[in-house]
């Protein structure tokens, strides 16, 4: 699939690829379900992107036009899930966010087991933060 943002600095896909990270501390949740438990989720959750951020050279604080990416790039993968994985028509993913533009129609997921998705997360992580040693 062609990237979501092709000239993107290698800083900004760092941060993209890290934009998850509080949720190995606090788990994943849905939306409607953070959005229940109020600002103080969200406060922590911000607290722990900042942190995790700063560590690994980023700003505290993203740049609006990267948030914008990312934000992109989940609704694609949510998207994606929703009509691939989880066995959603298109019709019905259609009644819970909107289709994504610009997303190939023939765009298949590729299913990994946990140890792939985390040998390649850590494989991407360390060309993106300088760490590659192949």
């Amino acid at each position: 699939m062609q990237s979501n943002a092709p000239q993107l600095d290698q800083k900004w896909r760092l941060a993209c690829l890290l934009h998850d990270a509080p949720e190995y501390v606090i788990g994943d949740m849905i939306t409607p379900f953070k959005a229940a438990l109020g600002s103080s989720y969200k406060e922590i959750e911000q607290g722990l992107e900042s942190a995790i951020f700063l560590r690994f050279g980023l700003p505290a604080e993203l740049p609006a036009y990267v948030k914008k990416i990312i934000k992109r790039a989940d609704r694609m993968a949510a998207w994606l899930e929703a009509t691939q994985l989880a066995g959603f028509t298109v019709e019905e993913a259609r009644k819970l966010f909107p289709q994504p533009r610009g997303l190939p129609a023939t765009f298949q997921l590729k299913p990994q087991s946990p140890q792939e998705a985390a040998q390649n997360f850590l494989r991407r992580f360390r060309i993106l933060s300088g760490d590659d040693v192949s």
